[in-house]
């Protein structure tokens, strides 16, 4: 399986880069993008690392956030084939801690490309998009919330959805920004390579050493490798970096890594 990371918060080769997260996955039979980015960067980049997006025949939107849902529009328009998967509550209203509206354009709810779920789907036998409902763990919101109705609520994140892809004897999972809890998904599922955002970026290593301490541990256990971005923070992937050595490994835009 290989990956290119289109858009990213970093990058080490000179690509631009933004608060986003935009994945071009290539398995035995798909060509797949995942999540595109807060802008129209992530088409940018694909052309500078000569992928082609409008190959691609299946794609996925981890959750309703601006900076995984705000390069849609570009997407639809560079490409006419493929179908966009997403949670059915994607679209709801999201705000952060400070009032700041961090969904999607809402004008762009109701595509017909656009397929909705609410629980789990198998696309083949290589592909299946999931959901978690059981949590093992405490989901920390981060003060992120959704407003129905009248009211804003606190985020329970039930748009957020996993991309599962199995090749040969081996499973992949790959998330967004994990914001159910990366130690919730570890107990969930069974995979061999996790590829996604911690959403560990507020954590400050000193005060919050323990919850790294905890995942680190969680990681450890599952015996799995972990290619992380966007979300996690350059200093809690340190952190785990030195907590875990050789499997854990970070993914910046321009990058392409092969999983086998």
């Amino acid at each position: 399986m290989k990956i290119c990371a289109l858009s990213e918060n970093t990058s080490l080769c000179g690509l631009p880069t933004e608060h986003g997260l935009s994945l071009y996955i290539e398995t035995d039979k798909h060509k797949i993008l995942f999540d595109f980015g807060q802008s129209p960067l992530f088409y940018q980049n694909a052309k500078v690392m000569g992928v082609d997006l409008g190959k691609v025949d299946i794609a996925f939107l981890s959750h309703g956030h601006y900076d995984h849902g705000g390069g849609l529009a570009t997407f639809l328009d560079v490409n006419r084939i493929a179908n966009v998967y997403m949670h059915e509550l994607a679209f709801e209203p999201h705000y952060n801690g400070r009032n700041e509206y961090i969904g999607l354009d809402p004008t762009m709810d109701g595509h017909p490309r656009f397929i909705k779920v609410r629980e789990n789907v198998r696309i083949d036998d290589e592909l299946s998009f999931v959901t978690m409902d059981n949590l093992k763990t405490h989901i920390d919101t981060s003060g992120l919330r959704v407003k129905r109705g009248k009211y804003l609520e606190s985020e329970k994140f039930e748009h957020e959805m996993y991309l599962q892809i199995r090749e040969g004897y081996k499973t992949y999972l790959i998330s967004g920004c994990s914001h159910k809890g990366l130690i919730n998904l570890i107990y969930a599922f069974r995979f061999d390579a996790f590829v996604g955002g911690f959403h560990f970026m507020k954590y400050d290593v000193l005060w919050d050493e323990d919850k790294l301490l905890d995942a680190a541990q969680a990681i450890k256990n599952s015996c799995a490798d972990y290619y992380t971005c966007h979300c996690t923070g350059s200093e809690p992937y340190q952190f785990l970096k030195d907590e875990i050595g050789a499997k854990m490994h970070y993914i910046s835009a321009g990058e392409t890594i092969t999983i086998d």
